[in-house]
């Protein structure tokens, strides 16, 4: 239960981290708030984990580059995306990444069924919401979901590879140094104001540092597809942060999603649970 409680508290960090990147979005743009997410979090996980650079295979490092590249791909496809649409059907739309994999990796037909049933509490989350979406929004979302399913793999392949969060931090160095350049152009000086800065931090360590790394913790532990369908909170902690962050009603049919999708989580966990035992 150590492993669903990582999840949990990392779904929650990171979708109210990512309703507070959208207040920024007037001062420095998506593609500057994602620069400074990730370079501050590469900041802080570099000072905190002090990762070694010796000792490493070949493979070891391809891992991490291919991390960083996800993560960087990612981030910045899913800001574009809530730069255009609502959170909670941008989240709604990324989720159908993690969901396939569930379905592609599960080898038990209980397994298939919770995964059917998050699929369905999604479909309801995004019903109502869906209605006259901006389509590069929207494209930026299903983009977002594939490398989202690529960074659950290789989340877990890094945190199997590399002790504590050694790999997360260089694999988030990678992200920031891809990402910085794009940020820059778009942003120019905005990013160095003062208070662009200090919210930013907010951002980083809300949305990228203690997410990723419960994440990395729980995936040593807790299979892929149970992951993967336990990422089916995360539209029910979009839809909830846009509600409580960003002024966004919850109405009954969105509820009634939340529920479904909570139900399909926790059948989930049992199942591997069971799995594991």
């Amino acid at each position: 239960m150590t492993s669903v409680a990582l999840v949990i508290g990392g779904i929650v960090s990171l979708q109210f981290g990512s309703s507070v990147a959208v207040l920024l979005f007037p001062r420095a743009g998506a593609l500057g708030v994602v620069a400074l997410r990730l370079a501050v979090a590469a900041l802080v996980l570099l000072v905190a984990c002090r990762p070694k650079v010796r000792g490493y295979t070949r493979g070891d490092w391809a891992t991490v580059l291919a991390f960083g590249v996800a993560l960087a791909g990612m981030n910045g496809l899913f800001y574009q995306a809530i730069d255009r649409i609502p959170l909670g059907a941008a989240v709604t739309l990324e989720f159908l990444g993690p969901l396939i994999l569930s379905v592609a990796t599960s080898r038990r037909l209980l397994s298939l069924v919770w995964a059917a049933l998050a699929f369905g509490g999604v479909a309801l989350l995004g019903r109502e919401g869906f209605d006259g979406l901006n389509p590069v929004g929207a494209v930026c979302a299903l983009a977002a979901g594939g490398l989202w399913a690529a960074y659950i793999l290789l989340s877990a392949r890094t945190g199997q590879r590399f002790p504590q969060a050694d790999g997360l931090a260089l694999a988030m160095t990678v992200a920031a140094v891809l990402s910085l350049p794009l940020g820059v152009v778009s942003a120019g000086t905005a990013l160095l104001n003062p208070v662009t800065l200090v919210l930013a931090a907010g951002v980083a360590l809300m949305s990228s540092v203690l997410p990723y790394t419960l994440e990395l913790l729980a995936l040593r532990k807790l299979p892929a597809s149970g992951f993967a369908v336990m990422m089916s909170l995360e539209p029910a902690a979009a839809a909830t942060a846009g509600f409580l962050v960003l002024d966004q009603a919850l109405g009954w049919l969105e509820i009634l999603a939340i529920g479904l999708v909570v139900i399909a989580s926790v059948g989930a966990v049992r199942s591997a649970a069971t799995k594991g035992s």
